[in-house]
């Protein structure tokens, strides 16, 4: 199926083959049968954010932050609109590093939030600090574009 593509369950982190022309309609997971676009950002640990990394075929945005970060908490809301805007395109994805440390250290964060867009595996680009859902929205456009 050359129009398929893979995506990573966020409940049951199984492997699935999805159609292109299927992606809006609400695709679920052939192992569990949940939502593979729950139109909410995803809480991963370390061995989950590697296999989302690695293995979805659309890109990920991961939000590395922690509980006492203000900035963090004032942007939460900006990216929960942006994870219900832009599915099933893009998946958001939120890494606590208090309870992850291990999971954010290969990852060289500086400071909280850091926003890092992954692409087939790789790092396509990273933005530290607060944004505002206009602001998030058009940060992640410009790189799913290409």
């Amino acid at each position: 199926m050359n129009d398929s593509i893979q995506i990573v369950c966020p409940v049951c982190s199984k492997l699935n083959r999805v159609p292109q022309p299927r992606l809006a309609e609400g695709a679920s997971c052939g192992a569990c049968h949940k939502s593979l676009f729950p139109a909410k950002p995803l809480s991963l640990d370390g061995s989950s954010l590697r296999r989302h990394i690695k293995k979805n075929d659309i890109p990920l945005v991961v939000d590395f932050w922690a509980p006492w970060c203000g900035p963090c908490k004032m942007m939460a809301p900006a990216f929960e609109q942006a994870a219900q805007q832009l599915g099933p395109t893009v998946r958001l994805a939120k890494l606590n590093t208090d309870e992850h440390p291990g999971a954010a250290a290969p990852y060289n964060i500086r400071g909280i939030p850091t926003l890092i867009l992954f692409k087939r595996g790789n790092e396509v680009d990273r933005s530290s600090g607060a944004m505002n859902l206009s602001q998030l929205t058009g940060w992640i456009g410009q790189h799913i574009q290409r």
